[in-house]
């Protein structure tokens, strides 16, 4: 094998390159101006940086006025007296302190010492899921604001002040004292104190040292203000049940809001609640304020492009000098309009729920709150209407049982009262006489058939009531319904129907049906069992119009309201069917109600009642008016 020879080019070619290379690194080797070109550069760039950064922390935080800068503090002393002292301070800034547990989160601004956001931790804004949390209180929508009355005649408002904030702890309780102050320890201050698990924080406003800075003879004027932000999916509805509610004189509550524009004065307040339907802001006294200028505003004029507000709210209220300082002990409620958490507080503030008056606000809370709170503890809520509406059901069967027998009862006797019609045809109350005297001897009360419908009514609105009310409904599915308190949207209009709206629920539909078919079956027998009467309007054409017409209201009322209301009325309305049928064919015997009859017939007549009596007495007096006057 031939060994390698020395290659004599080849070394002169690799000494050539690399001389090329250096004398290409050699002419692009910088030269001092451009390396000091580059160092001014790059220090350019740095102290470029340092500027900005030292222009953000300028914006972010004002300059402070040091009291040793006698010019500004005199310009400051000249505006705001006393009170420049809270300017001097490092905390005359638009700095925030938060306060917060599981339940709630509040922001306080040094700039007024009132609360700018109210966020609820276990809420979400329209549907379960959204990624929004309620807010009760954000973006400017609320103001505190004490107006301050100086002695030496200034007007100035807490809100644009600066107060110093100190955060300490007691426990697990967050105390933060916000204080606006005159000097070193003369102060107004806003005590601020959130316990673990509770939506409800102490509030107090007092003020130390400042008997000879405010003018004390007149009480300091509180403004609380709030735009009310939309949380449902249906603002009209949302609407519909946010107003102020307040309590005075002895407790008796009261409310407004219904109207566009309201304003009412009340004299020894206790709370002032701005709710929100499923959401409130409630301002308590330990002692009520002697007086109250209270307002509501409407923001809601068209529900298709008015969709970040419904209600405004204000209130004014004294806060009364004693021995020269105020000492004023109060409560923030910042939560859920939910019944049974405002009752465990013991201060009336449950009365904000909207359950009814009366008979029907009794049966809402010491009878459906109770039950249908049982159910949903072990069953879906869905399901839970669904066995609710059977207990009311059977609770009411007896009296839907009483109706239809006095139906099947008049519908025995009707064609003995069509004979009496024929005998005295030409004497209406002689026909009328007639008429009752066989009512007595057959035993039968022509009004019994009205009775177990008037005894329902109660039940029925207190539902009505109910329903929208509860908050446990909210943003609970059943079915195709996602949020049982809302409507149930199966279809999206591309256009907008009046007093119907821009969908179609499915749950009204259902009722409607049910209504239907329901007044189809009930109305041919009142029909049967009710004789037309001389001179009356001709109630079974009105009873065939409103066949139609009540499912048609049914359909339109109900398409933008709480589906679970439309759930309970399509089970009930359902469930009166099947029972009626029932009655009919397997309970009521038509061939043994004549043979009663018959048989009472030859009894001595039972002894006619209050009103039976007196409309006898009526009848036979008229009758009696009738032949005088025939005589003359």
């Amino acid at each position: 094998m031939e060994g390698k020879k020395f290659d004599p080019n080849s070394i002169i070619g690799f000494v050539l390159i690399f001389g090329i290379l250096l004398w290409i690194m050699w002419q692009n080797q910088p030269t001092e101006a451009d390396i000091a070109a580059d160092k001014v550069k790059k220090e350019l760039v740095i102290q470029d940086a340092k500027t900005k950064e030292a222009e953000a922390k300028m914006a972010a935080t004002p300059a402070v006025i040091t009291a040793g800068d006698t010019l500004q503090l005199a310009q400051l002393q000249k505006s705001l007296g006393d009170f420049a002292y809270s300017a001097t301070l490092p905390s005359a800034n638009d700095s925030y302190t938060t306060i917060e547990n599981k339940l709630v989160k509040l922001k306080i601004a040094n700039k007024g010492g009132y609360i700018v956001e109210a966020t609820l931790k276990n809420f979400e804004r329209f549907k379960k899921g959204s990624g929004e949390l309620v807010d009760l209180i954000k973006d400017n929508n609320a103001n505190l604001n004490v107006q301050l009355l100086t002695s030496d005649n200034r007007t100035l408002n807490t809100k644009d002040l600066y107060f110093e904030p100190t955060l300490t702890k007691n426990g697990e309780d967050q105390i933060l004292a916000m204080r606006l102050k005159a000097g070193a320890n003369e102060y107004l201050e806003y005590k601020y104190v959130l316990k673990a698990d509770d939506y409800m924080l102490d509030f107090d406003i007092h003020t130390q040292g400042l008997n000879k800075v405010l003018n004390a003879s007149k009480p300091l004027q509180l403004e609380w203000d709030l735009k009310s932000y939309t949380n449902e999916k249906s603002i009209t509805t949302e609407n519909r049940y946010s107003e102020m509610y307040f309590e005075h004189e002895d407790g008796k509550s009261d409310y407004l809001g219904l109207g566009s524009d309201e304003s009412k004065s009340a004299e020894d307040v206790s709370y002032i609640a701005y709710k929100q339907h499923f959401f409130t802001s409630i301002l308590l006294t330990n002692t009520p304020f002697e007086k109250a200028e209270l307002f509501s505003n409407n923001l809601v004029k068209d529900s298709e492009t008015d969709t970040i507000f419904t209600k405004q709210f204000k209130a004014v209220v004294p806060l009364a000098f004693k021995n020269g300082e105020i000492d004023q002990k109060m409560n923030w409620y910042y939560g859920p309009t939910d019944y049974k958490l405002l009752k465990s507080y013991d201060r009336n503030i449950e009365d904000i729920v909207a359950l009814g008056w009366g008979i029907f606000g009794w049966i809402n809370r010491h009878a459906f709150i109770p039950i249908y709170g049982f159910l949903s503890m072990f069953i879906q809520h869905g399901w839970a209407i669904v066995l609710f509406t059977i207990l009311v059901k059977l609770v009411l069967s007896p009296i839907t049982y009483k109706s239809f027998l006095s139906q099947a009862k008049m519908k025995v006797l009707r064609p003995e009262i069509n004979e009496l019609g024929e005998k005295f045809k030409k004497d209406p109350m002689k026909k009328q006489q007639e008429t009752m005297k066989l009512y007595n001897k057959a035993g039968v009360n022509p009004m019994a058939g009205c009775v177990p419908g008037l005894l329902q009514m109660p039940v029925f609105y207190a539902l009505f009531q109910f329903f929208p009310s509860a908050i446990g409904l909210r943003q609970q599915g059943f079915l195709w319904a996602n949020d049982l308190s809302s409507y149930d949207s199966i279809y999206e209009l591309p256009f907008h129907i009046p007093a119907y709206g821009n969908h179609i629920s499915l749950f009204p539909i259902l009722a409607s049906i049910a209504i239907f078919f329901y007044m189809k079956m009930t109305t041919g027998d009142q029909q049967m069992a009710q004789p037309q009467q001389e001179g009356m309007p001709d109630m079974a054409k009105m009873m065939k119009v409103m066949i139609y017409i009540s499912p048609l209201m049914m359909l339109f009322f109900f398409n933008s309201y709480a589906s679970g209301l439309s759930l309970y009325y399509f089970v009930s309305n359902s469930i009166t069917i099947g029972i009626m049928l029932v009655i009919k064919n397997y309970i009521i015997d038509s061939d043994k109600i004549h043979a009663q009859i018959q048989e009472n017939k030859l009894k001595e007549p039972k002894k006619q009642g209050k009103f039976q009596r007196k409309l006898q007495e009526v009848m036979e007096q008229a009758e009696a008016q009738k032949a005088k006057d025939k005589n003359k």
